[in-house]
């Protein structure tokens, strides 16, 4: 796995050690129950798919119960979709649920050899590049998305496949920088935002780009965030929190040496309140389904906070 993914996952592994043991099991159960039949695992509607596949192997191996029945199936699962033409973020789900598998379980879904389909993939991801040295969501796009930058930088690395012209990825990001230190999404937003600022950090920081001196005024854009509920919005237009941006925040902050900024605790506060009772994790206050990409935030924030809560 990835040098970046691995660093984060290993610092949420650490985290989750840290929690309640019945909370811990309540969770784990209700992801067991989510994968379906076919050894995937889906949203809150519709069939099977990589996107939220990653998302569930993601928050077991988190909580230490990947298993080797729930492995099995999701490998099957997604190896038949390696001969699908799926979406981009599908095909970046893939690689990342099949990186899980194989940090946790040993468990191959796309083997070493198999060049062509790695060969195939960069390819691919490289009809997203743009002018400005970013890359898009689609390949008509015509400006970077920072996400998306994220993304497939943290893919090539996946894949051991170098990413083409670095530099012209860390110039696009210095574009993307806020007069407030967050980043944009894209070139036309009119305000940064909690998400592509952590996907901004977090490129650099996959790069090998990344100075935390450079970034005080970024870090102090992302505590700014933080809300009376505890946790952070998305951006200052938001008037609610959420789990993704709560984690996203965390990780930002943590990679920035900057955590002692927010209140922890408020944080955990915030992200034990958006749990449901039988198992798994709805994503906002006014939210009422669980599922399994914001039950994997859910964790993600609690361990978060227990391992930072931990360091300080």
């Amino acid at each position: 796995m990835s040098g970046y993914l691995n660093e984060l996952t290993l610092r949420l592994a650490i985290g989750a050690s840290q929690l309640d043991p019945e909370m811990r099991d309540t969770h784990a159960t209700w992801l067991r129950r989510c994968q379906r039949g076919d050894g995937g695992f889906a949203g809150r509607e519709g069939e099977s798919d990589p996107y939220y596949t990653a998302f569930a192997l993601r928050a077991l191996w988190v909580l230490g119960e990947l298993d080797a029945d729930v492995a099995e199936g999701a490998a099957e699962f997604l190896r038949k979709r390696m001969t699908q033409r799926d979406s981009v973020i599908d095909l970046i789900s893939l690689i990342f649920a099949a990186a899980v598998l194989e940090m946790a379980t040993g468990i191959v879904v796309i083997s070493d050899d198999d060049t062509t389909w790695r060969s195939n993939v960069a390819n691919t991801l490289g009809t997203l590049r743009c002018a400005d040295g970013g890359f898009a969501k689609t390949p008509e796009g015509r400006a970077g998305s920072t996400y998306q930058t994220f993304l497939t930088v943290l893919c090539h690395e996946l894949m051991d496949v170098p990413v083409p012209d670095a530099e012209g990825i860390v110039r696009f990001l210095e574009t993307q920088r806020h007069d407030e230190g967050g980043y944009l999404e894209i070139r036309v937003a009119k305000r940064a935002g909690v998400n592509p600022t952590a996907a901004a950090i977090g490129t650099l920081k996959t790069l090998g780009r990344l100075d935390p001196n450079n970034h005080t005024e970024t870090a102090d854009f992302v505590a700014d965030m933080q809300s009376d509920e505890g946790g952070f919005t998305a951006n200052t237009r938001i008037p609610f929190a959420d789990l993704l941006s709560s984690f996203t925040a965390l990780t930002t902050l943590a990679d920035l040496n900057e955590a002692d900024q927010v209140s922890l605790q408020r944080v955990k506060q915030y992200a034990e309140s958006m749990q449901v009772s039988g198992g798994g994790f709805v994503g906002f206050t006014l939210d009422q389904t669980p599922d399994v990409e914001y039950t994997f935030y859910g964790l993600a924030t609690l361990a978060m906070c227990a391992v930072l809560t931990a360091d300080q």
